[in-house]
């Protein structure tokens, strides 16, 4: 069982706490974190590059020259994708989809894995509460600099914690979400996570069934 320090919201050290063996504990598995990782970072994916097919590109609309008689040739359309200006044949397009699907047991096991890796490098910091009596970036901007977390976060937020969210989002490096879509991309993209008591219960709750 991991033991971690536990802070309340100031960042002050007010004890330890033990890390659920459900959620912390599992084994690494390389090999699951890569694969869906590959597949939500593909997910994400939007494609930019995007060029024209002869059918897309302007002019063409009539027959450059006749077929016979001029010594050329014959051609049907400028549009022909061996004429400058052309359609571009197997470009880029912005229409692909790159998307990979992966299973539901797959995706909750490697988010837990990924937290487990998190625990076993002491990444993991657990603060009493992330419930805020005034939403000010402020407080959290001090809460990062008293557990000396100056690297980028990923913070865990239970229901009763969302608006918290309204005072992190202007933090550099400080991403927050909510704990049912916590994943493996952004745990693994992020050098710490930083999560409550009643995020905990709420990660037992929702992925562990």
């Amino acid at each position: 069982m991991t033991t971690v320090n536990l802070y309340n919201i100031e960042g002050k050290k007010t004890g330890s706490i033990d890390l659920p063996e459900v959620v912390f504990g599992l084994e690494s598995n390389n090999n699951l974190l890569h694969q869906v990782y590959v597949s939500q970072s593909a997910n994400r994916r939007i494609g930019s590059a995007h060029t024209k097919r002869r059918s897309e590109v302007s002019g063409g609309g009539r027959k450059p020259w006749k077929q016979k008689g001029t010594g050329n040739a014959r051609t049907g359309s400028i549009r022909n994708p061996i004429w400058r200006g052309g359609g571009t044949v197997f470009g880029p397009r912005k229409d692909k989809n790159f998307s990979k699907n992966i299973n539901v047991k797959m995706k909750r096991k490697a988010m837990l894995t990924a937290l487990s890796e998190k625990a076993r490098l002491g990444k993991i910091f657990v603060i009493e509460s992330l419930v805020l009596d005034d939403i000010k970036t402020k407080k959290m901007s001090n809460l990062f600099n008293n557990i000396e977390i100056s690297t980028s976060a990923l913070v865990g937020l239970a229901n009763e914690e969302r608006e918290s969210y309204k005072a992190i989002r202007n933090i550099e490096k400080k991403n927050a979400c909510e704990i049912e879509k916590f994943n493996t991309y952004d745990i693994l993209n992020s050098d710490v996570v930083v999560i409550s008591q009643e995020g905990i219960k709420a990660l037992e709750n929702q992925f562990i069934k």
